[in-house]
């Protein structure tokens, strides 16, 4: 194990501008580094993190999110275990099965998708970020909530806190207050919805929380105040970048973007491998419940561990090829890619594998969709070079495109 690294350090400005050679370079050299600034065990081979997250031996808790989550969303289901978590799952889960996003959630995808669109396809120009992506999937979750999207801005600005909250590995303690802070609002805004809700059910997704039952359990107002924080957060920034990242790496690979555009079938498989090639969220902490064994030494029992997704993505060891992009990779199982049995790890793996990651699915595939048959002759913006930012989390933050408007 490796406690000076011979490589660029994870805060350095050289990992935030291109990480991926970074990655390369841990995987290859050091793959478990003592990392003294986050008190944490880094891992980057694609077998350590699936191991890590699929936890078959009950060798790592998610006790890190007491301090990395808690502070700004209260206490959620990444931090319960054993029956607690199983039971909080089942309350929380039906939602966001295939049966009930399609009949229930899938018209207001569809609607608020394409309210955005008819925004811009008149024009001949859009920043797939700023006019779609940041706010196609904010909306969705406040429509499937019942809450006002009228409050959009007010959500965009509370979710980009706790992000910047869960991502602030140098300790800046104005961010750590903005994050502090968003719990208090985000508290002060939700609890009285919910309790008029609970009084007043609907057909929305708040209402199902509030009658949800299993075994005699319910949920209390702050379990759900925190699940709907969490899911504006997770649900609104994972999306809004892999909305963004699917579009860059198709404009990057215009063969692939045809090929898309000719048989939308093949859209399942460049999400795929978008989450595979590009990530939304780069790293994920555990902790170690007893030593383990790693490539590269010893992770000692309490000790946190950094999860390098962005790294295991693309390692040599698990894809051929992996630093292209290929959505026609025979590596990477596309009928998978959205379940716990996924071969990526973009999503983790296990019991705590993302309970939204169809609900991506079906935003994806129906932003994509929507878009192509907007956009027929998409194009990037002329000397425009999609650059992704971020450490924790990261996408591209513009992404300016051309195309003939509709009804030219």
């Amino acid at each position: 194990m490796s406690t000076a690294p011979q490589v660029p350090d994870i805060l350095s400005p050289e990992f935030a501008a291109d990480p991926y050679p970074v990655y390369a370079a841990m995987r290859d050299r050091e793959p478990l580094i003592w990392h003294e600034a986050t008190k944490s065990y880094i891992i980057s081979r694609y077998e350590d993190v699936e191991r890590v997250f699929k936890d078959k031996k009950s060798e790592f808790t998610t006790a890190n999110y007491d301090w990395q989550l808690e502070p700004v969303h209260g206490r959620t289901i990444l931090q319960l275990s054993g029956r607690e978590h199983a039971v909080r799952r089942a309350l929380v889960a039906p939602a966001f099965r295939g049966s009930e996003l399609q009949e229930k959630f899938l018209p207001v995808i569809e609607r608020n998708s394409r309210e955005l669109i008819d925004a811009f396809r008149h024009t001949g120009s859009a920043d797939i970020v700023s006019d779609y992506a940041t706010r196609f999937p904010v909306n969705v979750i406040a429509d499937m909530l019942g809450l006002d999207k009228a409050d959009h801005a007010r959500f965009h600005r509370w979710y980009t806190a706790v992000i910047a909250f869960l991502g602030n590995l140098s300790g800046d303690p104005e961010v750590t207050a903005a994050g502090e802070r968003t719990r208090v609002e985000f508290a002060e805004y939700m609890i009285p919805v919910i309790r008029e809700r609970r009084d007043n059910l609907g057909d929305d997704l708040l209402s199902a929380l509030c009658a949800a039952e299993v075994d005699g359990v319910r949920m209390s107002d702050e379990d759900i105040k925190a699940f709907c924080s969490l899911l504006l957060a997770a649900g609104g920034e994972t999306t809004d970048k892999a909305i963004a990242g699917i579009v860059a790496n198709l404009l990057l690979n215009p063969e692939q973007l045809a090929a898309v555009r000719e048989d939308r079938s093949l859209i399942p498989a460049a999400f795929a491998e978008t989450l595979r090639h590009t990530p939304p969220v780069h790293m994920i902490m555990r902790q170690a419940a007893t030593p383990v064994e790693v490539s590269g030494g010893t992770i000692p029992e309490g000790a946190t561990v950094t999860c390098l997704i962005g790294a295991a993505n693309r390692d040599e060891r698990r894809y051929r090829h992996p630093e292209r992009f290929d959505i026609f990779r025979d590596d990477l199982t596309t009928t998978s890619a959205f379940s716990a049995a996924a071969d990526h790890l973009a999503f983790a793996l296990g019991r705590h594998f993302c309970v939204g990651a169809l609900l991506a699915k079906a935003e994806v595939e129906t932003g994509i969709n929507q878009l192509l048959d907007a956009m027929p002759d998409l194009r990037l913006a002329d000397g425009f070079d999609p650059v992704e930012q971020g450490v924790f989390t990261r996408g591209p933050q513009a992404l300016p495109v051309r195309f003939t408007p509709a009804g030219a």
